[in-house]
């Protein structure tokens, strides 16, 4: 008996050795491999990248997108719909009590660049040479994610606005004076022929003219006034010209030519500049504006403008991105049943321009990551490979311009994009925007805009200062960009321009 437990005992002993032996030779391997790796499937390590995001229309997309890199790299990486409230300050929070869960990736909007920087969360990307004009990026896109000389993310996609018109309407205008032109003619070739001595001549003078759609394109709104003055309303709709009066987003374009927060990167404090001659007359200019459109600022909104225009009331309006897929699903249902088009932004006349404002979501890697190589990596690859994808399942315009768009129309909006003002990134003027939003409420409803521009530009320079700013009155430039005369017809008024 002693002797069978004996060989028990010894078997026993074996087999706790060769379990002790594979032990050993495990965690050796483990703490042998990168510190950087997380567990997957299988018992195995692989490299793990970590995504956040607030907006759950990416979700399709990234989820698409992560697998593709998996494919192709055999890095894992986990994506994460977070809420968008404290969202910076949750990445901080995790970032430094949660390391083993902090996001290396994560989307954010331009604007808040600088103070993801400064609290450590924005790496410095400049020499990974994935954000250069050189590889397609407008200037505005390297703008935007540009602070201090640094780039601090990649742009990823992008939201401006645009022009955009009923095209149906412009050939049903056009066709109108042609055939107006051609009676004309005739009339004039009868006289001709009824009278020898020529003197009704002048009664062809239009011989020749064809006016066409593309002729009642706009580039000024002052073109726009001279339209309506000198054709007749297409027949269904209600007005020529309708916008968003209440929301800063399609409103900045009419002084942001003239108004500098940040200069061209949104990140100098001493470059400031929003009283100045021109900005006055561009609001000038929009006062009289609010006396020729019938437009409640308090009444109307953005969702309510579009469908104006899907309704066919509106010959012009201002639009975003989101319009080609509403416009897109309301022509499947027989709702808008008319061709649009879109195109620059208009500027006021010939002497003042204008300038849109856009707002960049970018793909930032977290200062706190572990697995910065690899996260820049992911960053290249979702910039390069996701331009047609990002739009057709997540409704997402690319930073980086593409040829590959099934729609056309997507054009407008990356010249646009172009030419636009990227918000600034500094935190002591975060408040610009409601506060010029609340300047041109103020001048749309009567306010004199001298003075009301004179006072917003010393609170955002006193707020840089510390203190207390004067700005030096400037005279306000003559501007008449409407001579208005009361038009019966409609809520609207007729209008010369100079």
């Amino acid at each position: 008996m002693k002797t069978k437990y004996k060989k028990q005992f010894v078997h026993a002993l074996v087999i706790l050795l060769l379990i002790a032996a594979l032990l050993f030779a495990y965690f050796c391997f483990t703490e042998s491999s990168s510190d950087s790796v997380t567990p997957s499937l299988g018992g195995l390590k692989k490299e793990t990248l970590i995504i956040w995001y607030t907006d759950d229309a990416l979700t399709e997309f990234l989820n698409n997108r992560a697998l593709a890199f998996y494919d192709e790299t055999d890095i894992r990486v986990e994506t994460k719909l977070v809420s968008g409230l404290e969202y910076l300050e949750e990445i901080n929070r995790t970032s430094i009590y949660e390391q083993d869960k902090l996001p290396d990736i994560y989307i954010l909007t331009n604007d808040s660049l600088e103070k993801a920087y400064l609290a450590g969360l924005a790496a410095d990307i400049s020499d990974s040479g994935i954000v250069t004009q050189d590889r397609g990026f407008c200037s505005a896109a390297v703008n935007a994610v540009t602070y201090k000389d640094k780039i601090l993310g990649c742009p990823f996609y992008f939201e401006t606005s645009a022009l955009l018109y009923n095209k149906t309407y412009l050939e049903q205008i056009a066709a109108q004076t042609n055939e107006a032109y051609a009676a004309s003619e005739n009339a004039g070739a009868a006289a001709e022929n009824a009278d020898a001595s020529g003197e009704n001549a002048g009664a062809s003078e239009n011989a020749g003219v064809r006016l066409t759609a593309e002729d009642l394109i706009p580039s000024t709104i002052a073109d726009i006034l001279n339209i309506s003055d000198t054709y007749s309303m297409p027949e269904n709709a209600e007005y020529f010209f309708r916008w968003d009066v209440s929301d800063i987003f399609y409103n900045y374009f009419i002084v942001g030519n003239y108004i500098t927060v940040g200069g061209e990167a949104g990140d100098d404090k001493n470059s400031i500049d929003i009283y100045n001659e021109d900005s006055i007359g561009s609001l000038e200019a929009y006062q009289q504006l609010s006396q020729f459109f019938s437009i409640d600022i308090k009444e109307t909104s953005y969702e309510s403008i579009l469908q104006e225009f899907i309704d066919g009331k509106t010959v012009y309006t201002i639009a975003t991105s989101d319009c080609i897929d509403k416009l897109g699903e309301a022509a499947q249902d027989g709702s808008f049943p008319y061709e649009y088009g879109l195109t620059k932004l208009p500027d006021i006349n010939s002497g003042l321009a204008t300038r849109g404002m856009s707002v960049t979501d970018a793909l930032v890697v977290n200062g706190y990551s572990r697995h910065k190589e690899s996260a820049v990596r992911l960053v290249k690859y979702l910039s390069e490979n996701s331009v047609d994808s990002l739009y057709t399942m997540a409704g997402k315009v690319a930073a980086l311009p593409s040829d590959e768009y099934a729609d056309s129309h997507m054009e407008a909006f990356i010249r646009n994009y172009a030419l636009s003002a990227p918000m600034p990134k500094m935190v002591e003027t975060s408040n610009f925007w409601i506060e010029l939003e609340t300047c041109l409420e103020r001048v749309w409803g009567g306010e004199e805009p001298n003075g009301q521009l004179k006072a917003l530009s010393e609170k955002i320079k006193s707020q840089l200062a510390g203190e207390q700013v004067s700005e030096q009155a400037l005279d306000s430039p003559d501007i008449k960009l409407i001579n208005a005369v009361e038009y019966e017809d409609s809520g609207e008024t007729s209008a010369t321009t100079e």
